[in-house]
């Protein structure tokens, strides 16, 4: 049987902001469908960076970088926006739209693909009722607390069952209940098929989940990658 084709696919990328030293360097690395990585490094190592890489937000790069086959040094934008439909993102400043409510902000990737307004709304209020925000369904983001932003933004960042989930300190503004709730979450969409990369400084749950370990060192990502198992069991 012919070995499943990695979904990302990094060879000798290294990325710099304008003339500087180089945010990452070299690094050469393969993401396959339905793996679950955690992505360490202190402060300012690069795990933003590299998540904006993957989101296809950064396009001055060397080496080869190839997404869903596609190599982006060689890809127009309309084909790059396409792409990014197939990706939901968990960004550090939620990036939620002020003039639209909680369940408008949800379904607004659901709109982006054509689906229809009742099937949107239905979609996004179960997701909200999951995350604990079932009476926050007609509020505006200006009047949440900054854990409620996280969790509007994670709803929004899954409710399409994208191919891959990237999410960016997921868990930093909410309590270890709802945080234990939010893995839960993406251990799902892991479970249907999702390549998951979540960036994180805490270091009980990278221990406590034992999934793939992708550490910024100095530039370079080392991979740990050990077995993965379902956590649960």
């Amino acid at each position: 049987m012919a070995r499943e084709e990695p979904i990302v696919s990094l060879d000798r990328v290294t990325l710099n902001y304008g003339d500087g030293a180089p945010v990452l360097k070299n690094v050469s690395l393969l993401l396959y469908k339905g793996s679950f990585h955690f992505l360490t490094g202190d402060s300012g190592a690069g795990k933003t960076s590299f998540l904006r890489l993957l989101y296809m937000g950064i396009t001055h790069f060397s080496g080869k970088f190839t997404i869903f086959g596609q190599d982006m040094s060689t890809i127009d934008p309309g084909e790059r926006c396409k792409f990014r439909q197939r990706i939901g993102v968990v960004f550090q400043d939620f990036n939620l739209l002020d003039h639209l409510t909680v369940l408008e902000n949800v379904a607004l990737p659901l709109k982006v693909i054509g689906n229809p307004e009742l099937q949107r709304e239905h979609q996004a209020k179960e997701i909200l009722d999951w995350v604990g925000l079932g009476n926050c369904f007609n509020a505006y983001p200006n009047t949440l607390s900054g854990g409620q932003k996280q969790r509007v933004a994670i709803a929004r960042a899954v409710i399409t069952r994208p191919d891959i989930l990237l999410a960016d300190e997921p868990t930093g503004n909410v309590d270890e209940a709802i945080a234990n709730k939010l893995m839960g979450l993406f251990y799902g969409m892991h479970r249907i098929g999702a390549c998951v990369v979540v960036a994180t400084h805490y270091r009980q749950f990278v221990d406590k989940f034992h999934y793939n370990e992708l550490h910024i060192d100095h530039r370079h990502i080392i991979d740990g990658s050990p077995p993965q198992r379902d956590p649960r069991k």
